[in-house]
Protein backbone atom coordinates (compact mmCIF):
# COMPACT_ATOMS: atom_id res chain seq x y z
CA UNK A 1 0.00 0.00 0.00
CA UNK A 2 1.36 3.40 -0.93
CA UNK A 3 2.42 5.71 1.88
CA UNK A 4 1.27 8.66 -0.17
CA UNK A 5 -2.31 9.73 -0.17
CA UNK A 6 -3.77 11.00 -3.37
CA UNK A 7 -4.26 14.74 -3.36
CA UNK A 8 -7.52 15.84 -4.89
CA UNK A 9 -7.33 18.92 -7.11
CA UNK A 10 -9.64 21.73 -6.00
CA UNK A 11 -12.89 21.86 -7.85
CA UNK A 12 -13.30 24.86 -10.11
CA UNK A 13 -16.72 26.15 -10.89
CA UNK A 14 -17.67 26.02 -14.57
CA UNK A 15 -17.87 29.80 -14.85
CA UNK A 16 -14.48 30.30 -13.23
CA UNK A 17 -12.95 27.51 -15.34
CA UNK A 18 -14.18 29.25 -18.49
CA UNK A 19 -12.56 32.50 -17.34
CA UNK A 20 -9.26 30.78 -16.50
CA UNK A 21 -9.15 29.06 -19.87
CA UNK A 22 -10.01 32.23 -21.75
CA UNK A 23 -7.42 34.78 -22.97
CA UNK A 24 -8.68 37.44 -20.53
CA UNK A 25 -6.23 36.62 -17.69
CA UNK A 26 -3.37 37.08 -20.15
CA UNK A 27 -4.78 40.26 -21.65
CA UNK A 28 -5.65 41.88 -18.32
CA UNK A 29 -2.08 43.11 -17.50
CA UNK A 30 -1.72 44.52 -21.01
CA UNK A 31 -5.11 46.17 -20.70
CA UNK A 32 -4.08 47.85 -17.44
CA UNK A 33 -0.83 49.10 -18.97
CA UNK A 34 -2.63 50.49 -22.03
CA UNK A 35 -5.19 52.15 -19.78
CA UNK A 36 -2.58 54.03 -17.74
CA UNK A 37 -0.26 54.78 -20.67
CA UNK A 38 -2.78 55.68 -23.39
CA UNK A 39 -6.40 55.88 -22.25
CA UNK A 40 -5.85 57.95 -19.10
CA UNK A 41 -3.58 60.56 -20.80
CA UNK A 42 -6.10 60.91 -23.64
CA UNK A 43 -8.90 61.43 -21.11
CA UNK A 44 -6.79 64.05 -19.31
CA UNK A 45 -6.00 65.91 -22.53
CA UNK A 46 -9.69 66.06 -23.44
CA UNK A 47 -10.58 67.20 -19.92
CA UNK A 48 -7.86 69.88 -19.83
CA UNK A 49 -8.96 71.18 -23.23
CA UNK A 50 -12.13 72.42 -21.52
CA UNK A 51 -10.16 74.42 -18.95
CA UNK A 52 -8.03 77.55 -18.77
CA UNK A 53 -5.19 75.62 -17.11
CA UNK A 54 -1.65 76.98 -17.22
CA UNK A 55 1.74 75.48 -16.40
CA UNK A 56 2.44 78.50 -14.20
CA UNK A 57 -0.31 77.76 -11.70
CA UNK A 58 -2.37 74.91 -10.32
CA UNK A 59 -5.70 76.76 -10.23
CA UNK A 60 -7.98 76.55 -13.23
CA UNK A 61 -11.65 76.58 -14.10
CA UNK A 62 -13.71 74.71 -16.67
CA UNK A 63 -14.55 76.70 -19.76
CA UNK A 64 -14.85 76.42 -23.53
CA UNK A 65 -12.81 79.57 -24.16
CA UNK A 66 -9.82 77.50 -25.32
CA UNK A 67 -11.80 76.20 -28.29
CA UNK A 68 -13.31 79.62 -28.88
CA UNK A 69 -9.89 81.27 -29.10
CA UNK A 70 -8.55 78.37 -31.16
CA UNK A 71 -11.23 78.39 -33.87
CA UNK A 72 -11.69 82.14 -33.73
CA UNK A 73 -8.04 82.94 -34.40
CA UNK A 74 -6.80 83.33 -37.96
CA UNK A 75 -3.42 81.86 -37.00
CA UNK A 76 -5.07 78.49 -36.31
CA UNK A 77 -6.40 78.20 -39.86
CA UNK A 78 -3.06 79.42 -41.21
CA UNK A 79 -1.38 76.65 -39.21
CA UNK A 80 -3.85 74.08 -40.60
CA UNK A 81 -3.10 75.29 -44.13
CA UNK A 82 0.65 75.00 -43.55
CA UNK A 83 0.16 71.52 -42.10
CA UNK A 84 -2.01 70.49 -45.05
CA UNK A 85 0.61 71.71 -47.55
CA UNK A 86 3.39 70.02 -45.61
CA UNK A 87 1.53 66.71 -45.34
CA UNK A 88 0.20 66.70 -48.92
CA UNK A 89 3.50 67.32 -50.68
CA UNK A 90 5.44 65.11 -48.28
CA UNK A 91 3.09 62.15 -48.76
CA UNK A 92 2.88 62.49 -52.55
CA UNK A 93 6.65 62.63 -53.04
CA UNK A 94 7.35 59.95 -50.44
CA UNK A 95 5.00 57.61 -52.30
CA UNK A 96 6.41 58.59 -55.69
CA UNK A 97 10.08 58.20 -54.80
CA UNK A 98 9.36 55.14 -52.65
CA UNK A 99 7.72 53.41 -55.61
CA UNK A 100 10.46 54.46 -58.05
CA UNK A 101 13.24 53.19 -55.79
CA UNK A 102 11.41 49.95 -54.98
CA UNK A 103 10.71 49.34 -58.68
CA UNK A 104 14.31 50.04 -59.71
CA UNK A 105 15.71 47.79 -56.96
CA UNK A 106 13.36 44.99 -58.02
CA UNK A 107 14.36 45.38 -61.67
CA UNK A 108 18.02 45.52 -60.72
CA UNK A 109 17.74 42.28 -58.82
CA UNK A 110 16.01 40.59 -61.75
CA UNK A 111 18.87 41.72 -64.01
CA UNK A 112 21.48 40.65 -61.42
CA UNK A 113 22.89 44.17 -61.23
CA UNK A 114 25.41 44.92 -58.52
CA UNK A 115 24.74 47.66 -56.01
CA UNK A 116 21.06 47.02 -55.28
CA UNK A 117 21.87 46.12 -51.67
CA UNK A 118 23.91 49.33 -51.29
CA UNK A 119 21.04 51.42 -52.66
CA UNK A 120 18.53 49.75 -50.37
CA UNK A 121 20.79 50.22 -47.36
CA UNK A 122 21.44 53.88 -48.21
CA UNK A 123 17.72 54.62 -48.37
CA UNK A 124 17.05 52.79 -45.10
CA UNK A 125 19.77 54.81 -43.38
CA UNK A 126 17.69 57.98 -43.66
CA UNK A 127 14.79 56.19 -41.97
CA UNK A 128 16.98 54.95 -39.10
CA UNK A 129 18.35 58.39 -38.18
CA UNK A 130 16.38 60.16 -35.40
CA UNK A 131 14.32 63.13 -36.51
CA UNK A 132 16.27 65.65 -34.42
CA UNK A 133 19.54 64.55 -36.01
CA UNK A 134 17.97 64.82 -39.47
CA UNK A 135 16.85 68.36 -38.67
CA UNK A 136 20.37 69.31 -37.59
CA UNK A 137 21.94 67.69 -40.67
CA UNK A 138 19.66 69.55 -43.06
CA UNK A 139 20.07 72.79 -41.12
CA UNK A 140 23.81 72.55 -41.73
CA UNK A 141 23.20 71.81 -45.41
CA UNK A 142 20.83 74.79 -45.67
CA UNK A 143 23.30 77.24 -44.06
CA UNK A 144 22.76 80.59 -45.78
CA UNK A 145 26.43 81.47 -46.26
CA UNK A 146 29.17 80.33 -48.63
CA UNK A 147 30.09 77.52 -46.23
CA UNK A 148 26.63 75.94 -46.57
CA UNK A 149 26.69 72.82 -48.73
CA UNK A 150 23.84 73.83 -51.03
CA UNK A 151 24.80 77.49 -51.20
CA UNK A 152 28.42 76.61 -51.95
CA UNK A 153 27.18 74.61 -54.96
CA UNK A 154 24.94 77.52 -55.96
CA UNK A 155 27.90 79.89 -55.71
CA UNK A 156 29.96 77.70 -58.04
CA UNK A 157 27.53 78.35 -60.88
CA UNK A 158 27.46 82.10 -60.20
CA UNK A 159 24.01 82.31 -58.60
CA UNK A 160 23.06 84.34 -55.53
CA UNK A 161 22.80 82.66 -52.15
CA UNK A 162 19.40 81.10 -51.51
CA UNK A 163 17.62 81.99 -48.22
CA UNK A 164 16.63 78.40 -47.45
CA UNK A 165 15.52 79.09 -43.87
CA UNK A 166 14.84 82.84 -43.77
CA UNK A 167 12.32 83.15 -46.61
CA UNK A 168 8.86 81.85 -45.51
CA UNK A 169 7.99 80.09 -48.78
CA UNK A 170 11.44 78.62 -49.38
CA UNK A 171 11.66 77.53 -45.74
CA UNK A 172 8.45 75.51 -46.07
CA UNK A 173 9.76 73.91 -49.26
CA UNK A 174 13.03 73.14 -47.49
CA UNK A 175 11.22 71.40 -44.63
CA UNK A 176 9.16 69.36 -47.11
CA UNK A 177 12.32 68.27 -48.96
CA UNK A 178 13.95 67.15 -45.72
CA UNK A 179 10.85 65.24 -44.67
CA UNK A 180 10.57 63.54 -48.07
CA UNK A 181 14.20 62.44 -47.77
CA UNK A 182 13.43 61.09 -44.32
CA UNK A 183 10.18 59.26 -45.07
CA UNK A 184 10.79 57.81 -48.52
CA UNK A 185 12.41 54.71 -47.01
CA UNK A 186 9.24 53.56 -45.28
CA UNK A 187 7.21 53.79 -48.49
CA UNK A 188 9.98 51.95 -50.33
CA UNK A 189 9.96 49.10 -47.81
CA UNK A 190 6.21 48.47 -48.05
CA UNK A 191 6.00 48.85 -51.82
CA UNK A 192 9.11 46.73 -52.39
CA UNK A 193 7.63 43.96 -50.23
CA UNK A 194 4.38 44.17 -52.21
CA UNK A 195 6.24 43.99 -55.54
CA UNK A 196 7.96 40.81 -54.38
CA UNK A 197 4.57 39.15 -53.87
CA UNK A 198 3.22 39.94 -57.35
CA UNK A 199 2.54 36.75 -59.38
CA UNK A 200 5.09 36.41 -62.18
CA UNK A 201 2.66 34.50 -64.37
CA UNK A 202 0.37 37.55 -64.64
CA UNK A 203 3.26 39.80 -65.71
CA UNK A 204 4.47 37.17 -68.18
CA UNK A 205 0.96 36.76 -69.60
CA UNK A 206 0.70 40.52 -70.17
CA UNK A 207 4.09 40.47 -71.89
CA UNK A 208 3.01 37.58 -74.14
CA UNK A 209 -0.19 39.45 -75.00
CA UNK A 210 1.96 42.24 -76.42
CA UNK A 211 1.87 44.78 -73.57
CA UNK A 212 4.95 46.99 -73.50
CA UNK A 213 6.77 48.03 -70.34
CA UNK A 214 4.63 51.11 -69.62
CA UNK A 215 1.41 49.19 -70.23
CA UNK A 216 2.50 46.42 -67.88
CA UNK A 217 3.40 49.05 -65.31
CA UNK A 218 0.22 51.12 -65.41
CA UNK A 219 -2.37 48.49 -66.37
CA UNK A 220 -1.07 45.42 -64.56
CA UNK A 221 1.40 46.23 -61.77
CA UNK A 222 -0.13 49.42 -60.33
CA UNK A 223 -3.70 48.03 -60.12
CA UNK A 224 -2.39 45.00 -58.21
CA UNK A 225 -0.34 47.27 -55.94
CA UNK A 226 -3.24 49.70 -55.31
CA UNK A 227 -4.34 48.20 -51.95
CA UNK A 228 -0.86 48.35 -50.39
CA UNK A 229 -0.25 51.79 -51.88
CA UNK A 230 -3.47 53.03 -50.27
CA UNK A 231 -2.50 51.53 -46.91
CA UNK A 232 0.97 53.11 -47.22
CA UNK A 233 -0.66 56.44 -48.04
CA UNK A 234 -2.71 56.41 -44.84
CA UNK A 235 0.17 55.27 -42.62
CA UNK A 236 2.63 57.90 -43.84
CA UNK A 237 -0.10 60.55 -43.69
CA UNK A 238 -0.67 59.80 -39.99
CA UNK A 239 3.07 59.83 -39.38
CA UNK A 240 3.55 63.12 -41.25
CA UNK A 241 0.69 64.81 -39.39
CA UNK A 242 2.52 64.01 -36.15
CA UNK A 243 5.94 65.22 -37.35
CA UNK A 244 7.48 67.37 -34.66
CA UNK A 245 11.12 66.61 -33.89
CA UNK A 246 12.61 67.25 -37.34
CA UNK A 247 10.74 70.54 -37.88
CA UNK A 248 11.69 71.78 -34.43
CA UNK A 249 15.39 71.08 -34.99
CA UNK A 250 15.38 72.43 -38.54
CA UNK A 251 13.38 75.67 -38.34
CA UNK A 252 11.67 75.80 -34.94
CA UNK A 253 8.51 76.81 -36.82
CA UNK A 254 10.10 79.90 -38.35
CA UNK A 255 10.63 82.24 -39.92
CA UNK A 256 7.67 83.64 -38.04
CA UNK A 257 5.16 80.80 -38.12
CA UNK A 258 5.65 79.83 -41.77
CA UNK A 259 6.70 76.25 -40.93
CA UNK A 260 4.77 75.73 -37.70
CA UNK A 261 2.85 72.49 -38.20
CA UNK A 262 0.14 71.44 -35.77
CA UNK A 263 2.32 69.12 -33.66
CA UNK A 264 4.95 71.84 -33.21
CA UNK A 265 2.23 74.37 -32.37
CA UNK A 266 1.08 72.14 -29.50
CA UNK A 267 4.61 72.09 -28.08
CA UNK A 268 5.00 75.85 -28.48
CA UNK A 269 1.66 76.65 -26.87
CA UNK A 270 2.22 74.44 -23.81
CA UNK A 271 5.94 74.63 -23.10
CA UNK A 272 6.80 78.12 -24.37
CA UNK A 273 3.57 80.03 -23.80
CA UNK A 274 2.60 77.83 -20.80
CA UNK A 275 -1.02 77.75 -21.99
CA UNK A 276 -2.00 74.20 -21.11
CA UNK A 277 -5.71 74.57 -21.92
CA UNK A 278 -5.09 76.03 -25.37
CA UNK A 279 -2.43 73.42 -26.13
CA UNK A 280 -4.74 70.62 -24.99
CA UNK A 281 -7.49 71.92 -27.29
CA UNK A 282 -5.06 71.87 -30.22
CA UNK A 283 -4.05 68.35 -29.21
CA UNK A 284 -7.68 67.25 -29.39
CA UNK A 285 -7.85 68.57 -32.95
CA UNK A 286 -4.76 66.55 -33.89
CA UNK A 287 -6.17 63.52 -32.06
CA UNK A 288 -9.41 63.80 -34.03
CA UNK A 289 -7.49 63.85 -37.32
CA UNK A 290 -5.53 60.77 -36.28
CA UNK A 291 -8.67 58.92 -35.18
CA UNK A 292 -10.43 59.64 -38.49
CA UNK A 293 -7.45 58.44 -40.52
CA UNK A 294 -7.08 55.36 -38.32
CA UNK A 295 -10.74 54.46 -38.86
CA UNK A 296 -10.24 54.81 -42.61
CA UNK A 297 -7.18 52.56 -42.35
CA UNK A 298 -9.10 49.91 -40.40
CA UNK A 299 -11.98 50.13 -42.88
CA UNK A 300 -9.60 49.46 -45.76
CA UNK A 301 -8.01 46.54 -43.93
CA UNK A 302 -11.46 45.11 -43.26
CA UNK A 303 -12.36 45.24 -46.94
CA UNK A 304 -9.10 43.55 -47.86
CA UNK A 305 -9.77 40.85 -45.28
CA UNK A 306 -13.21 40.17 -46.79
CA UNK A 307 -11.60 39.66 -50.19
Amino acid sequence: MSNFQSVKSPKIKPGKRAFVNSPFPWLLPLGLILTFVFVYPIFEIIRLSFTDASLLGADYSYTTESYGRLFGHSEFFSMLLITAIFVSFSVVFQLFFGFIIAFLIDQGQKLDLKGTVIVRTSVLTAWAIPGVIIGIIWRVMYTETEVGIFNSLVGMVGMDLIPFLSDPTIALISVIVANVWRGTAFSMILIYAAIQTLPNDVMEAAKIDGANGLQRLFKVMLPMLAPIILVTLIIISIDTFNTFDMVMALTGGGPGQSTEVIALSIYTTIFREFNLGQGAATSVVLLSINVIMTLVYLKILGRQGEK
